[in-house]
């Protein structure tokens, strides 16, 4: 395997699979698979998914709604996805544990690093919710922050595209894929990767981005095997 440890950035609306809103069970067990087969080689991977597929914090604001509270209401919705996907691993008989940044007892572990690593050790497959447990902070940034707490070896964002084009391949017919590119590139280029504040984490700790279409099958696998998917920013 390329990477002994890899935090894996998900985003809400990933787990939407073809529906509109909320959560696609069939997409979240597809990814459980997925996770499984990468678990199975001994990589240790940890996760953050996005909430933007229940509610997102930014939309509401402009909304009306105080920013604050619209924030922790985004955090909330990222608890609820990783429930669903924790569900799932185990239900494909993955050991895991759930942190979140905000306490809650009942349900899930507070993060503390030192239990984090110890649970990767282990081999339990770690999911951090509740992204930074700030607002203003977005989970793109809490992957960032959390995989560096963790020495993660990449962080590995998968999302519906398989990689940084020079634009919206979804409305551009003529934009062109990158197979990698320099942190500075994606500065001068004005090419959106993660938020600001998450990229500038990444970069100033020289932690590699992968950008890959975690929707297509064993690409995953494949990927953390070493072969080229994707666009690697480092």
């Amino acid at each position: 395997m390329k990477y002994k440890r890899i935090l894996l950035k998900l985003s809400g609306e990933a787990l939407m699979g073809e529906k509109n809103y909320g959560i696609d069970i069939d997409r979240v067990a597809q990814y459980a698979r997925e996770i499984k087969n990468v678990h199975n080689e001994g990589v240790e991977i940890a996760i953050v998914i996005g909430g933007g597929n229940i509610y997102r914090g930014l939309s509401a604001e402009k909304s009306g709604m105080d920013r604050v509270q619209a924030d922790y209401m985004g955090m909330l919705a990222t608890v609820i996805n990783s429930m669903a996907l924790q569900d799932a691993l185990e239900k494909v008989e993955l050991k895991t544990r759930l942190l979140t940044a905000i306490k809650m007892e009942q349900i899930c572990e507070p993060f503390i690093r030192r239990r984090a690593v110890r649970h990767l050790e282990k081999g339990r497959v770690v999911i951090f919710g509740a992204g930074t447990g700030n607002p203003y902070f977005t989970t793109d940034t809490a992957a960032s922050l959390r995989a560096i707490e963790i020495n993660a070896d990449v962080v590995l964002k998968g999302t519906r595209v398989d990689g940084i084009y020079t634009s919206d391949p979804l409305k551009d017919a003529t934009a062109t894929r990158f197979e990698e590119l320099s942190f500075q590139d994606i500065y001068d280029r004005g090419l959106s990767v993660m938020d600001m504040t998450a990229f500038t984490l990444c970069h100033e700790n020289n932690l590699p981005i992968i950008v890959f279409d975690m929707n297509k099958e064993g690409n995953f696998l494949k990927l953390v095997q070493g072969e080229t998917i994707g666009t690697l920013v480092r």
